[in-house]
């Protein structure tokens, strides 16, 4: 089958469209898809330009999200049937195989039904961001109907899910934008206002919008600056949710605002082998296929790639602002 090997750590052209053996199933639990896409995600390049964060040598097929058919089941499955629809969050750490190849094999108890009414393309583009915005907004930011969130670049992958989630809970959404033309955008998924935080930064205008209190939740996705200045914005007794590493900070008025601060990271439960909270994150996709299916939630994929010039869609996400997602399309 035809894959891009990450075969060495480093820039782009460390991604390499090679042949090599299609998997087969190992257990009886197991399921082989036939992908037709592959979401693209900013810890996909991370993972390149820094290394797997496993001890095992490269190569490695890069990937997370992924979307495809069912074409052959292990003997104890019980959930899918061949020709299923299925799509899923599942390797691309340097462990298991990633999704940016024509074949994958993973446990059924992974995997989800797509969205009926969502082409290959829009479904590889959001488990990973459907999964990393519920857990920031509901898990660790407890959000409630009635409460205002600041979510920050509201027009990326994880920001334009996250405003719509936020809307379904019933909360006030604030938004940060880098571009009138995000505005726009950002207000059709149902913003209630949006900040552009060039070139005067988004402090003082969320103050003046919230009449000084600041918002109930604040959801960094962006990193340390957006995160520092979050802190005056954010209410007291209220809570800051971040998706990065926030760097070395003063406190102090954290402390005074008696803030709780979180960290979402949706990769543990892969990483740690941590099953059942893995389970949450299939049930999270269950939801959103529910609501995708009755019209309440969306995706905006801004661009599709062919699996071959997968360099370009690394690229194009290092180069920052992309509004929505990117997917890699395999034939």
């Amino acid at each position: 089958m035809k894959a891009i090997l990450m075969i060495a750590v480093g820039n782009t052209d460390v991604l390499s469209l090679q042949v090599i053996a299609e998997p087969a199933i190992s257990a009886a639990t197991q399921i082989k898809v036939k992908l037709h896409a592959a979401g693209v995600n900013p810890v996909d390049t991370k993972v390149r330009r820094n290394g797997v964060f496993y001890a095992q040598p490269l190569p490695a097929v890069l990937g997370c999200d992924g979307a495809g058919v069912v074409t052959e089941i292990g003997s104890a499955v019980d959930k899918f049937s061949i020709g299923d629809k299925v799509w899923f969050c599942n390797g691309g750490l340097g462990r298991e195989q990633g999704n940016y190849a024509e074949v994958t094999v993973l446990d059924q108890r992974w995997a989800s039904l797509m969205p009926s009414n969502l082409s290959f393309t829009e479904a590889a583009a959001l488990p990973l961001v459907l999964i990393t915005a519920w857990g920031a907004l509901f898990d660790r930011g407890g959000l409630q109907a009635g409460q205002t969130v600041l979510i920050h670049a509201g027009a990326g992958g994880v920001g334009h899910v996250a405003i719509q989630l936020a809307k379904l809970k019933g909360a006030r959404v604030i938004t940060t934008v880098s571009s009138d033309e995000k505005r726009a955008f950002v207000t059709s998924l149902g913003a209630d206002e949006v900040v552009l935080y060039k070139p005067n930064g988004f402090a003082d205008a969320v103050n003046q919008l919230t009449d000084g209190k600041g918002a109930d939740l604040v959801f960094d996705t962006v990193g340390a600056a957006v995160f520092k200045e979050s802190i005056a914005v954010t209410a007291h007794f209220g809570r800051l949710i971040t998706l990065l590493d926030p760097g070395d900070i003063n406190s102090t008025e954290a402390r005074m605002r008696n803030l709780l601060i979180g960290y979402e990271l949706m990769l543990t439960p892969m990483l740690r082998d941590l099953h059942e909270a893995r389970d949450k994150h299939v049930e999270i996709l269950n939801q959103c296929a529910a609501y995708i299916e009755q019209g309440l939630l969306s995706v905006h994929v801004s661009q599709i790639v062919p699996l071959e010039q997968a360099q370009l869609a690394h690229e194009a996400i290092e180069a920052g602002h992309t509004q929505g997602k990117i997917v890699l399309e395999i034939a």
